[in-house]
């Protein structure tokens, strides 16, 4: 056991390592942003309005101004103004139309629960009692919250009217809508709900002024530097006078890439109050003030050979954005190129509500559109009497249709095998409700998931210490998925150094910079980064310990042969081959041996097709009499290149698996549209799915690397391990009841 043990902790890539801050974080040591303690530290509360649209006609202060601790109270009658904020585009995020909802700039209202207020206070209790007792009078418009009620509305985005080769242009491949005269077709409209990001880790913000020009936030967010960026921008300083802080992140699935107003609020209160700020959102404002998943019709035409081959798709999507910005997302990408189809339409519009702005979700507009996809590729197996896995093979893709180019690598059909094997597929029954347990029908399913492998720049530093350790340091974030142990892993692996001899520091905006942690591309990017850090540092010292007066051994040596020992370095080949850390520090006049890089993708992204896949089979059990559903089994199969720790990326796919059960089941946002506010507003009304239902899970991964994304052969996990899961548990339900159920959640009143 022992052996297995340190076996299992060598750092090798591909080896099931432990997290290098797991004890930290099961310890409470890790520090979380709204954790620290900062001297004479107040403490903000938001209130937020009772109307959704309109304007606030007066609003009374006097009472919370009078109670015991306040501070101040803020509103849009005394708020310091924000420079940036007469600026409309926005540095942390993709160019979009409209900006980020301005908090405290003027008296409207854009939707319920927006920010009104801020009250501060010397202590917490105080902020929220002080809080309840501010008071505010509207005129109030009519307001339109219902995505259904206003699909008519719904329009084309600015970004693709200004580029008709925009991802969310209408794409036409072959004949448009030839659906219609396919001799097998089917017509059918799907819808997903809005669902919420509900991480353990509330929403908070530290915001520290230092000085009238120097800021500090620590703070709960995905891209430190985009955040940067952003109040840099927002307050008319420096970015290097604007520091941010995110160590660790308790979970974040696309809400962290977003500036919120509850951000901004902060800052703004520790300007006016002149120290510190935290301000941590309730749970309620976490379904009004940090974005969603957008509800999303959609409407898939397809149509097929009596053989099973397809001949023609129609998907169309609208999705819900605010009424002061353009959120997008890509739902429509995998029906491009998922397929071999010769007829591909495609039209994307949003629509305008008086909501707040949506934000990416895991797996953001490709999990939305393969629930759609993957169900209408169920109907139309069903529907020409084929198993569903069958007719996906026989419409496998071995180029990209939607723009010819090769694969980078694609072993989908590994998946297939390895899932089907592995789930009893053989098992599965063509008639639906064909195959019962007692009062439970028995079902199974399958859905496809595909996401870009995308990878960006980033930079890098990596110093050797005198003690012989290696520290890295990047201004990436973790939200989760273990990027320091992976890059601990990587580092090992390229320098042949034990990983406890290792460390990573990360979210921190004085760190070399790095993107956000999001799109499956961190260990693409960051990893990548580090494998060419720990090479420029092998290159370092060996042109350091080539000049040492015995350093002939080593310049005829190559540098990846350097090893890095207690007190000095030596060669893989030739232990005896010395040269002392003392030397190599005193000839480079420096305490420690340093480097900083730039790693860049190279020029086959133009060459190639890069994707990630996925592959998820389900059982359900569905009870006869009461309709509920049970996921029994799940095997969830990826093609994401090379893995690099096999236990944090079963990780990675458990926690796919389980939103994908709660996408399927249990989530979506309930709103009152007399009012516009929502019904469902904490976790006993919005139900995520808990330890009962999550079911036996296993997990398997190709592992064939993929050399045209980086050196590494990585194309990511993190979003495939979601998308298609839903699709696969509603083809799952279909077959046990015969019951096709299109708008999700699948609750048991849509069964019985």
């Amino acid at each position: 056991m022992k052996e297995q043990l340190q076996k299992s902790q060598s750092g090798a890539i591909g080896e099931p390592m432990d997290r290098v801050d797991g004890r930290l974080k099961v310890t409470g040591a890790a520090k979380y942003s709204a954790e620290y303690q900062l001297p004479n530290m107040a403490h903000a509360v938001l209130v937020g309005s009772t109307i959704t649209k309109g304007s606030i006609k007066s609003i009374d202060t006097r009472q919370a101004e009078r109670a015991p601790g306040v501070l101040a109270v803020i509103t849009h009658l005394n708020s310091p103004k924000v420079p940036g904020f007469a600026e409309r585009d926005h540095p942390a995020e993709p160019a979009t139309a409209g900006q980020p909802l301005r908090v405290f700039h003027d008296n409207k209202v854009l939707f319920n629960d927006q920010p009104i207020a801020a009250v501060v206070a010397d202590t917490l209790e105080r902020a929220r009692y002080a809080a309840s007792l501010v008071k505010a009078q509207y005129d109030q418009d009519k307001h339109q919250t219902n995505l259904e009620a206003n699909l008519g509305q719904g329009y084309l985005p600015v970004q693709a009217k200004k580029n008709p080769k925009s991802p969310l242009a209408d794409y036409q491949r072959g004949e448009v809508d030839a659906y219609k005269n396919g001799a097998a077709k089917l017509e059918a409209e799907y819808v997903i709900p809005s669902e919420m990001h509900n991480p353990m880790e509330l929403q908070s913000i530290i915001a520290h002024w230092e000085a009238p020009d120097k800021l500090t936030v620590y703070d709960k967010t995905q891209a430190v530097i985009g955040t940067q960026k952003a109040f840099a921008k927002d307050w008319g300083i420096p970015e290097a006078n604007v520091k941010v802080i995110a160590t660790f992140v308790g979970g974040a699935f696309g809400n962290g890439l977003h500036t919120w107003p509850h951000e901004t609020a902060a800052i703004i209160a520790a300007k006016k109050v002149g120290r510190p700020v935290k301000l941590v959102l309730t749970r309620e404002q976490m379904f009004t003030m940090v974005g969603y998943r957008p509800y999303t019709w959609q409407k898939i035409g397809m149509s097929a050979t009596p053989d099973g081959k397809l001949t023609a798709i129609t998907h169309e999507s609208v999705g819900q954005t605010s009424s002061y910005e353009q959120f997008t997302e890509s739902t429509l990408q995998q029906t491009r190129m998922m397929y071999t189809s010769p007829n591909v339409t495609t039209r994307y519009r949003i629509a305008s509500l008086d909501v707040s702005t949506p934000i990416w979700m895991r797996g953001p507009g490709e999990a939305t559109g393969a629930f759609a996809l993957e169900s209408a590729i169920d109907e139309m197996a069903h529907a020409v009497n084929l198993d569903p896995l069958e007719f996906r093979l026989r419409n496998h893709t071995d180029t990209d249709p939607d723009n010819g180019k090769p694969w980078s690598t694609k072993y989908l059909k590994e998946c297939f095998q390895m899932g089907a094997e592995r789930i009893g597929w053989s098992n599965r029954k063509q008639q639906p409700g064909s195959v019962k347990n007692g009062d439970w029908l028995v079902g199974y399913g399958m859905g496809v998931g595909t996401f870009g492998a995308h990878r960006g720049s980033a930079k890098m530093k990596a110093i050797l210490t005198k003690k012989g350790t290696v520290v890295l340091q990047s201004a990436t974030t973790d939200i989760g998925p273990g990027t320091g142990t992976a890059m601990v892993q990587i580092a090992a692996t390229t320098l042949g150094l034990s990983p406890d001899k290792i460390t990573f520091q990360l979210g921190n905006s004085t760190f070399p910079t790095a993107p956000s942690q999001g799109g499956s591309s961190t260990v693409n990017t960051v990893g990548a980064a580090v494998q060419d850090a720990c090479i420029a540092l092998q290159n370092k010292l060996h042109q350091l310990a080539s000049a040492t007066p015995n350093g002939g051994v080593f310049s005829a040596a190559k540098p990846s042969d350097i090893v890095i020992q207690e007190g000095h370095l030596s060669l893989a080949n030739d232990k005896l081959a010395k040269a002392a850390y003392s030397d190599l520090l005193r000839q480079n006049n420096e305490a420690e041996v340093e480097v900083t890089i730039e790693s860049k993708p190279g020029g086959d992204r133009d060459k190639y097709s890069m994707y990630s896949y996925s592959v998820h089979f389900v059982q359900v059990h569905v009870h006869s009499l009461t309709g509920e559903v049970r996921v029994k089994k799940v095997i969830s199969c990826a093609d994401a290149g090379t893995i690099v720790n096999q236990k944090t990326a079963g990780n990675q796919m458990m926690g796919g698996a389980v939103g994908g059960i709660g996408m399927a089941l249990t989530e979506g946002a309930v709103m009152d549209d007399r009012f516009g506010r929502y019904v469902t507003k904490d976790l006993a009304d919005y139900h995520v799915p808990v330890h009962a239902d999550a079911p036996n899970m296993e997990f398997a991964f190709v592992n064939k690397p993929d050399p045209h994304v980086n050196a590494l052969g990585t194309k990511g996990i993190g979003e495939i391990a979601i998308i298609g899961m839903a699709p696969a548990i509603a083809n799952a339900v279909f077959n046990a009841t015969g019951k096709r159920i299109r708008e999700l959640p699948i609750t048991p009143d849509k069964l019985i």
